[in-house]
């Protein structure tokens, strides 16, 4: 067992790695890479050699290509850079020729100026992102001309509420390993994976910070610093990553007697991923408590009023489009006193989650309830029911300790996929209420050629639905024993 669950991982590995390959690939070489700037509003704004240099630039930083400017390359590869600089001689010509012979096409700016471009091929693209993909903290990271005495060590310490960590002197983060009351509750600066920043939305910020930082407004706290001051601060001590030293200023020489002092902030709302999942979870488990007894009952019943009743609400749901059913229950959820948008009322008010929860659990409950009804009157006609009618049991007991035992597998085996659906969230409900999750981001992304969001995404949604279908076949294991994954099992 252990080397089949050892041999799904790779594979479960191999195959998030394929598919996020694949979006690479697409997304840099099948989309026009001039359409990336058509919801950049800087670009705009400018002409001629500015935007030229603008556009180059932006394509370097997102792995489009290697973008030089002619100063960039004659001190790059002249051996005598001043006559490099000088113009049209023959040290010029020089380098400009050797680039060429290496790739790069070499062009000028309206102001005479030389500059050379190497456009990636779809493997080298591949190859330049996954080198950055994971990276490692580690003492040596730092590099500051500024500070050359900067110690360079791993030891034991203790945060601003005096519970012991891991730190770390010349590392980018000053807390490797730390605790606190969040879930999983332990947590590590020293290995993150780097898909690059968001463009052109939220533009030079991690994507997996827009996804999973906080919204809304900062909030405070009182909070110990290093120095022993003590403020109402934002910060969030844990995140504090190594600052330039020509960057300090005063603000951080009062709270921190080091240059980690470059952090995060808190802020009074959940994450865009949080939300999704809170609401998922909650709408998920009350289709659960709805839809099984309902199909289960429906099972039993079946053929009298309450089956009829059941599949005519299951064929309702299914043919009504799911929009026209959100604007139906939200009207009904107004008359009430119920927001129509989410932000009406904001994270703090629950009246604010019972629309959105109500229609996410309601249009999950025909399927659930369709397939519980389905597997339950299937079992319901095997050998091992008629044996048991047979010896006398009254039918809650065949449905309850036998029938039941069977159906729900292949339900339980749904579970972690129908877990992991709620944290992509719901595109068209949080679209309705203008809820701030995850249900836009992706169809978002792809409509502003946002490239590095989308791929992160893809990797996020690849990678938990991929190991969702491994953990459902664990799931059935534990229900029932019988049930073996192995090659020797059945």
């Amino acid at each position: 067992m252990k080397k089949y669950i050892l041999s799904r991982i790779i594979k479960s590995i191999i195959a998030l790695f394929v598919v996020l390959s694949i979006v690479i690939v697409m997304l840099f070489t099948l989309i026009p890479r001039a359409n990336i700037f058509k919801n950049d509003t800087s670009i705009q704004r400018m002409k001629g050699d500015e935007k030229t240099s603008y556009m180059y630039s932006k394509w370097d930083e997102l792995g489009y290509l290697d973008y030089l400017t002619f100063n960039e390359m004659c001190r790059a590869s002249a051996e005598d850079v001043d006559a490099c600089l000088a113009g049209d001689t023959d040290e010029s010509a020089k380098v400009l020729k050797e680039y060429e012979d290496n790739g790069y096409t070499i062009a000028q700016f309206n102001n005479g100026s030389y500059y050379g471009y190497y456009e990636y091929s779809p493997f080298e693209i591949l190859r330049n992102f996954y080198s950055h993909f994971i990276q490692i903290d580690h003492p040596n990271k730092v590099v500051d001309a500024d500070n050359p005495d900067l110690e360079r060590k791993y030891y034991i310490g203790s945060d601003e509420n005096g519970i012991p960590a891991i730190m770390c002197s010349g590392c980018e983060y000053k807390y490797q390993v730390y605790f606190d009351g969040n879930f999983p509750f332990i947590h590590q600066n020293i290995v993150s994976l780097d898909f690059g920043t968001s463009y052109p939305t939220k533009v030079g910020i991690d994507t997996v910070k827009v996804i999973a930082d906080g919204q809304g407004n900062a909030k405070l706290t009182e909070q110990t610093f290093p120095t022993g001051s003590v403020q109402n601060s934002p910060l969030i001590q844990h995140s504090c990553r190594y600052k330039p030293t020509s960057t300090l200023d005063r603000m951080d020489t009062t709270k921190f007697t080091d240059n980690y002092a470059n952090c995060d902030s808190a802020y009074d709302s959940p994450s865009m991923i949080s939300t999704s999942l809170l609401f998922g979870l909650v709408s998920l488990f009350l289709a659960y408590i709805i839809a099984i007894p309902a199909g289960i009952y429906m099972a039993r019943k079946k053929g009298k009023l309450a089956d009829k009743i059941g599949i005519v609400y299951i064929n309702f749901l299914i043919a009504v489009p799911s929009l026209a059913f959100i604007f139906f229950v939200k009207q009904i959820g107004q008359s009430f006193g119920l927001p129509d948008k989410f932000p009406h009322y904001g994270f703090g008010d629950i009246r604010s989650y019972i629309l959105p929860i109500i229609i996410l659990a309601l249009l999950s409950t025909s399927s659930l309830m369709m397939w519980t009804r389905r597997y339950m009157i299937d079992q319901s006609n095997a050998d091992y029911v008629k044996f048991a009618r047979a010896k006398g049991l009254s039918e809650s007991e065949i449905f309850n300790r036998h029938i039941l035992k069977n159906a729900i597998i292949p339900i339980v085996n749904q579970i972690p996929v129908s877990i992991v659906l709620t944290i992509s969230g719901s595109v068209i409900t949080e679209t309705v209420f203008a809820i701030p999750g995850m249900g836009k981001m992706l169809p978002d992304s792809i409509n502003m050629l946002n490239n590095n969001m989308v791929i992160t995404l893809t990797f996020i949604f690849t990678g938990l639905s991929v190991f969702a279908v491994l953990v459902g076949d664990l799931l059935m294991t534990v229900i029932d024993p019988r049930i073996k994954l192995t090659e020797k099992g059945d």
